[in-house]
């Protein structure tokens, strides 16, 4: 029987309704938007999981926003979101179920997928990681030579390294200040000498973050780390003292010589970079405690509950989904920027890098034929107030459209004086000076030169959203991180493509192990290459000798 195809999104009555109206809002300034509806501010607003979501500075009315509600229905959207928390097979490439929202439903919650409770597992592996956690904080876990571990490095790459990075970061504040934390992921040999540079290998555990216990650059890591212990500690058995797994590979677990009773399973239905609150985060456990890890945990299933269950109009991660699109294919954006205004999350905008541009960036929809919009734009952006010392010039006076999330906190974790006001004005300041900007008779009024008055003219209706929250704890994380999963996931569906995976990291893996070999002299160079590359290839291999 012939698959159905599902209709593109361009086929849709509320895409075509969409065009024409773009033509009648884009040329209007948000001043304009702004003066003639005194309650924009107040209405274009959601809450939701403990986050505010101000979008008043899009470029949008009342009109936009439901033509773009009419394009998530016309798409099903609410009939997708119900078949991923049902763990219906939504990876269609892979054949998978899609089930990160299992990883935070609470215990007493219940999920039969393919003939298991996956909630139940969840919480084994969650209780057998606090278990573990528990005794590295009270120093109950020993090192081979009977010395209590101080320093703890994460070995992975991907969703296994960009969470763990992120949250250590993001929750620093809340973590055991008496432990040094490490992050290990690139294969350049740099990063794992300056990781371990300090460290005595008698106070250091290895986690070694590989599902299948193969991935290239995690298990060259880890065997360095493996090298690296035992030039010290000398006897084998010190590696089950040392070294502990995320993995579901028990075999080459217990052939490095890990012990596999500390060995933290996840699931196939578990993407990486929707791996941050599995096992994955075991470091982040660690570090924070038991008690906070459930406590985002316990932020990411408000989300989800918000996501799942909250009309559209009122639903954040949809309503930030659909303005993706909106400004994706309509206006011809091709990046956002994601500007958080706390220092706590300086690698949020690294990580949602992974999560948003290899879920969405596909060129084929789900029945392999080739998209006909734009899909997933770039993401990328630094803390404030940073980046406007940097790059704000382009995002205000340069010639792209660049949306923004702005994130900020009521409260700050480290109070002094008066920064986090100075922090929080910026922040402030910066939404609306993007969206009203200054007018040439505006800068004259200031008394500047004519010649000047170019120069210093602001066009502004420059859109963006605003993300707040009382403070950032652990629940905030879980919810903001959250959020974005799910935005994505709404994107996705508008678009027709699989959100869940990734093989556009494959091609150049394959074809760097061939190389690999090639550079050892263990395959023959051929004629398998590129002019381009062979010559490349015959350099390096030149000059990578000593004199």
């Amino acid at each position: 029987m012939a698959r159905t195809v599902p209709p593109r999104v361009t086929s849709l009555p509320a895409w075509k309704a969409l065009e024409s109206h773009h033509k009648e809002i884009a040329p209007r300034p948000l001043r304009e938007l702004f003066s003639e509806d005194p309650g924009r501010a107040k209405r274009m607003r959601a809450e939701g999981a403990g986050l505010l979501l101000d979008y008043s500075k899009n470029r949008i009315n009342d009109r936009t926003l439901e033509l773009l509600l009419e394009l998530a229905e016309g798409c099903r959207l609410s009939h997708h979101i119900r078949t991923m928390f049902e763990g219906q097979h939504i990876n269609k490439t892979e054949n998978r179920a899609v089930l990160h929202v299992a990883l935070r439903m609470p215990k007493s919650a219940s999920l039969v997928v393919d003939g298991v409770d996956v909630v139940k597992e969840v919480h084994e592996v969650l209780e057998r990681m606090e278990r573990f956690a528990r005794k590295i904080r009270d120093q109950s876990w020993k090192g081979a030579t009977g010395r209590s571990i101080k320093n703890i490095v994460n070995i992975g790459i991907g969703g296994s390294d960009l969470g763990p990075v992120m949250a250590y970061e993001a929750l620093r504040f809340f973590s055991d200040r008496r432990l040094v934390f490490r992050f290990v992921s690139n294969i350049d040999g740099t990063d794992f000498a300056e990781a371990t540079r300090d460290l005595d290998p008698e106070e250091t555990l290895f986690i070694v973050s590989s599902k299948t216990f193969t991935t290239l650059e995690t298990m060259t890591n880890a065997h360095t780390a493996r090298r690296w212990l035992l030039e010290k500690l000398k006897k084998e058995e010190s590696i089950r003292h040392h070294f502990v797994a995320v993995s579901t590979n028990a075999a080459a677990v217990s052939s490095f010589g890990i012990d596999t009773s500390n060995m933290f399973g996840f699931w196939d239905w578990v993407g990486g970079r929707y791996s941050m609150d599995s096992a994955i985060g075991l470091s982040t456990m660690i570090a924070v405690g038991p008690e906070n890890f459930r406590e985002m945990l316990a932020g990411f299933h408000a989300m989800d509950e918000h996501f799942r269950n909250t009309p559209f109009a009122r639903n954040l991660p949809v309503l930030m989904g659909l303005l993706t699109v909106w400004y994706a294919n309509f206006f011809k954006s091709q990046t956002v920027a994601v500007l958080p205004y706390d220092q706590y999350l300086k690698r949020f905008p690294a990580y949602l890098q992974q999560l948003t541009m290899e879920s969405n960036g596909k060129h084929v929809h789900l029945d392999g034929s080739p998209v006909d919009t734009a899909t997933g734009p770039i993401y990328w952006g630094e803390p404030g107030t940073n980046g406007q010392h940097s790059f704000y010039q382009l995002i205000h006076q340069g010639t792209h459209l660049i949306p923004i999330d702005f994130i900020g906190f009521a409260r700050s974790k480290n109070p002094l004086g008066d920064h986090h006001d100075i922090l929080m004005a910026n922040l402030l300041a910066q939404g609306e000076a993007l969206a009203f900007g200054k007018t040439a008779d505006e800068v004259r009024a200031d008394g500047v030169a004519e010649l000047q008055v170019p120069h210093r003219t602001f066009e502004g209706n420059r859109p963006s959203n605003t993300i707040l929250a009382p403070e950032l704890t652990p629940g905030t994380l879980g919810a903001l991180v959250a959020l974005y999963e799910h935005s994505v996931f709404t994107s996705g569906i508008l678009w027709g493509i699989d959100s869940f995976d990734q093989w556009g990291v494959e091609l150049g893996k394959v074809m760097a192990v061939r190389i690999i070999g090639e550079i050892a002299g263990k395959t023959p160079q051929g004629k398998v290459h590129d002019s381009g590359t062979a010559a490349l290839l015959d350099w390096y291999r030149e000059n990578r000798k000593k004199d």
